[in-house]
């Protein structure tokens, strides 16, 4: 009874309460010795060196016959340039400028194999595709033993196109500047990201550019089949016409953004009529139909005069 006296005295709680305070104070913190421990593995660890990568590029070119309203299909690379010319020539001419990169010369031949493009002619279309590393199911089925190392390496393929004026095409670029002109078929054209410059008289036009600026630029008063039909997710979209143009305009924008129309020859059409997110006028005497979508972004429409 004396002794559970003696524990339980003011004084015996005060002296097992400090020998306790001293005894956590020297012992070492369990999350400094394992900060600590960690930062010295950091310090120790090597480090990985930046190894210079080599290029190559190499240019190929195909030629093929096409004949009027004939047909034109391009699946881009995941990156590079598309640029398409209408000329005088009943012939499609393919110019393709390929850049890889690669730690040694043995890896850039076996990316050379595989990273390039098919150019297919059947009877009255023409099909370039683009093969490679990007395209899973063409690796499963012509590459199956491809080095892991080399899937995830920089890659491009520039393609300079030149077509008859009246043809068909079809194009699916990814990352890269996109241009097109002089060419007056039914045209389809997707993006994922791009500079696209467009400057056409005539023709049926379906544009989707996920993200970029489009500048679509009609040179002449009266537009040469049904029309234009641009959208833009996010971006920008210049609509430049020329003086006295005739043709009938919807845009409209989606989201966030405005529409600017420095135009002085468009008129109301219909309600809304004109307005920063909506116009539905009328150019001229009207004609062919032009719809302009941006998600998010501005339409500009001017004229063509005005830089």
């Amino acid at each position: 009874m004396k002794g559970r006296l003696l524990l339980g005295s003011p004084r015996m709680r005060t002296s097992v309460f400090i020998l306790l305070f001293t005894l956590l104070t020297l012992l070492p913190s369990p999350s400094r010795a394992t900060l600590s421990a960690t930062q010295t593995a950091k310090q120790a660890a090597p480090t990985v060196p930046n190894i210079q990568l080599l290029t190559r590029s190499t240019r190929r070119r195909e030629s093929a016959r096409l004949n009027y309203g004939g047909t034109v299909t391009l699946i881009g690379a995941p990156r590079g340039s598309v640029t398409i010319e209408g000329w005088n020539r009943s012939e499609v001419e393919v110019v393709a400028d390929v850049e890889l990169k690669a730690e040694t010369e043995g890896d850039l031949d076996q990316l050379a194999r595989i990273n390039t493009f098919v150019f297919d002619e059947d009877m009255n279309h023409i099909s370039i595709l683009t093969v490679g590393t990007h395209d899973r199911a063409f690796m499963k089925k012509s590459a199956k033993n491809f080095p892991k190392k080399l899937l995830n390496l920089p890659w491009r393929i520039d393609y300079r196109l030149r077509v008859p004026a009246n043809t068909d095409l079809e194009i699916n670029a990814g990352y890269g500047p996109v241009k097109l002109s002089g060419v007056e078929g039914a045209m389809r054209l997707s993006a994922t990201e791009s500079e696209t410059a467009l400057t056409l008289t005539g023709g049926t036009v379906y544009a989707t550019i996920t993200a970029g600026n489009v500048l679509l630029t009609i040179p002449v008063r009266s537009w040469r089949g049904g029309g234009a039909d641009i959208r833009v997710a996010g971006g920008v979209l210049n609509v430049e016409l020329a003086p006295g143009f005739s043709g009938d305009i919807d845009a409209d924008i989606l989201r966030n953004g405005k529409i600017v129309n420095t135009y002085d020859g468009l008129v109301t059409r219909e309600k809304p009529g004109i307005t920063e997110r909506s116009v539905r006028a009328r150019a001229g005497a009207g004609g062919a139909y032009f719809k302009f979508t941006v998600g998010d972004g501005t339409v500009n429409i001017k004229r063509s005069a005005d830089k």
